[in-house]
């Protein structure tokens, strides 16, 4: 075992490769992106141990500390409560900072030089931590913000890329048991090696998908009886109530992000204020070819 470790060339075994995601589960944050990470960081460090020495500056040495990094800052994520303290304002000021201070150390190891073409920005990402001024939080927030948690609450918030173009999904429930969506449609244009553009072309509020095995049944007459009413619609008007709510945005509302850190498994962008946006990906790396169709 230790000669077939020896064999293996560095960049091989530990750099994170261009063509192939085996580490990747289809996961969020925890456990299992952290197993990930360890996993990467396992095989590096016995990889180190059989091979000679090399200068603190040599490419798999600086894997290595990209890797304790990033592992680093997925535990102060979860140390601060994650995705759920960060909407409901529970994070303490001493978790925040600690996790602002290893963002910083993870930007540092950013090993993709141009992110912005980069085929690992398309994909299913998940919002893990982000700033008060996220454009579909801040959206959520003007719908439900004077609603109590108890009766409508933003479980999870996703965001698709491809082909520039971009979708921001809010998962929203209602009295834990109506489930919710609000879309916020964008386009991406490239001003650089890291800066884009994001335009805001459309919002939509779908129309809530109740799960009636369990609605409370002190609510059951009032859902029958809304469902009967909007039967009794036009179809025009039913059609209409089905596909949800649309707001078109004609491009009047644009934000520029700096994208800080890209791998295949972690994005950080940050705003013009400098607030951070950490995604963890939801699917694998498909694509091994730079992006070349944005806008520039």
């Amino acid at each position: 075992m230790a000669m077939l470790i020896q064999n293996l060339a560095p960049p091989f075994a530990c750099r994170r490769s261009l063509y192939t995601s085996s580490f990747l589960l289809p996961i969020t944050i925890f456990p299992g992106k952290y197993r990930n990470v360890r996993k990467k960081l396992r095989v590096c460090r016995a990889m180190t141990e059989q091979t000679p020495a090399e200068g603190p500056s040599s490419p798999f040495v600086k894997e290595i500390q990209r890797l304790s990094a990033k592992e680093s800052l997925l535990l102060a994520l979860k140390d601060a409560g994650g995705f759920e303290a960060v909407i409901t304002g529970k994070t303490k000021d001493a978790q925040r900072i600690d996790v602002n201070e290893r963002i910083i150390a993870l930007e540092r190891l950013n090993p993709t030089p141009r992110p912005t073409t980069s085929p690992f920005l398309e994909g299913l990402w998940n919002f893990e931590w982000f700033g008060t001024a996220n454009p579909v939080f801040l959206a959520t927030r003007l719908l439900f913000g004077r609603v109590p948690s108890t009766l409508a609450n933003l479980s999870k918030l996703d965001l698709l890329i491809r082909n520039g173009y971009g979708t921001a999904i809010a998962h929203v429930k209602l009295l834990n048991t109506i489930e919710n969506k609000f879309v916020l449609s964008s386009k991406f244009s490239v001003e650089g090696a890291f800066r884009m553009k994001e335009e805001y072309v459309e919002g939509i509020f779908e129309t809530p998908k109740v799960d009636e095995d369990i609605v409370p049944e002190q609510l059951k007459g009032a859902l029958d009886q809304a469902v009967n009413t909007l039967q009794q619609l036009p179809v025009p008007i039913r059609n209409t109530v089905s596909r949800g709510l649309k707001i078109p945005l004609g491009e009047a509302f644009q934000r520029l992000i700096i994208i800080s850190y890209l791998d295949e498994e972690i994005l950080i962008a940050r705003n013009t204020a400098g607030e951070p946006e950490i995604l963890t990906r939801l699917d694998p790396v498909l694509d091994p070819e730079p992006l070349s169709d944005y806008e520039s």
